[in-house]
């Protein structure tokens, strides 16, 4: 079996208190988890749940209380220039002079790196070559963006930590930033994505942790996080006939009460909602077919992330409501 390029074991991290105080701050109470060579690994949950320091200690930038962190084999509390030659980091806020240059900041860059990737190739793959010439502070927000990503990659790391990337961005800008991180993956680089987006997480993840409280509270693909969930599944069906919509509830209610499969079926405006079972679909279907009702549309009800966070802390999920403890 490879080895994992990222291994965090019992990761913990605390902070001193204010200033007088003797009480200290756990920022990272307990975590692990294993990242594998070529994926996309997340590590979500809200602001405060310690993601950041988390990826800080893994880059070296912090040391931990306790735990242990190996990056391709090597413990970068120990020896984090070692690592640092092989990771790349895009942190939280970060910022260039508003003079310097887009092919100025890569050429400082990659003055800190033994290897440096080609200039011309990274600016090529992330969509920055018309823009070579153009001071950081006339860049719009996604170009900033996928500058951070392209001095991130400079010294041509086998591991690549994007730390709330996209925050800020508008949705266009957003979604054209998810698709630059696929192409860093395919072109050979391990990303460590940290992210409050529910859907970047979704989207762009082969694996993922949630964190919260400093601690692992959910762990795998997203697909199989969600179709984990308990409880029931939904459905959603529209009639434009006023008839046969009132046609559908009486007879997807008394379903409910004899098919163990449907559980409720409620209509909200010009719109039945009907619960139940992962078989609640196909006996929707059977019943309608049956009396001759045939829905204008159809539409499961999508279960995210979000209800996994839900379902494995019994609170809803509040993505800003708190912030990452500072040193």
């Amino acid at each position: 079996m490879t080895s994992p390029v990222v291994e965090v074991s019992h990761l913990r991290k605390t902070y001193p208190g204010a200033r007088g105080g003797a009480a200290t701050k756990t920022a990272v109470a307990d975590v692990s988890f294993q990242v594998a060579r070529g994926e996309i690994f997340g590590i979500l949950g809200p602001n405060g749940a310690g993601k950041t320091t988390t990826v800080e200690c893994v880059a070296g930038l912090r040391h931990a209380d306790g735990g242990t962190v190996r990056v391709l084999g090597t413990d970068p509390q120990a020896d984090p220039s070692s690592v640092r030659e092989h990771v790349g980091v895009q942190l939280q806020e970060a910022a260039l002079h508003d003079k310097i240059t887009v092919a100025e900041a890569l050429h400082v860059f990659g003055s800190f790196y033994t290897q440096r990737a080609d200039s011309a190739e990274l600016l090529d793959l992330l969509d920055l070559t018309a823009h070579r010439d153009q001071q950081f502070g006339k860049l719009s927000g996604g170009q900033k963006q996928r500058l951070s990503i392209a001095l991130a990659l400079v010294g041509k790391p086998q591991v690549a930590i994007l730390d709330e990337l996209t925050t800020g961005l508008d949705p266009a800008a957003r979604r054209a930033t998810w698709d630059l991180v696929e192409r860093v993956r395919d072109s050979g680089v391990t990303v460590l994505l940290v992210t409050h987006f529910m859907e970047e997480a979704e989207r762009l993840c082969d694996r993922l942790v949630v964190i919260d409280g400093g601690r692992v509270v959910a762990e795998g693909t997203p697909s199989a996080l969600i179709e984990g969930l308990d409880g029931d599944r939904g459905v959603l069906l529209r009639f434009a006939d006023d008839g046969a919509r009132r046609r559908a509830a009486e007879l997807l209610t008394a379903l409910a009460d004899r098919d163990d499969d449907v559980s409720a079926a409620v209509t909200v405006g010009d719109e039945i909602e009907v619960t139940g079972t992962r078989k609640v679909l196909f006996a929707i279907v059977q019943a309608l077919s049956a009396a001759d009702l045939v829905p204008d549309d159809v539409r499961t009800v999508e279960r995210t992330l979000e209800d996994v966070f839900v379902q494995v802390t019994g609170r809803e999920y509040r993505p800003d409501e708190n912030e990452e403890v500072a040193a």
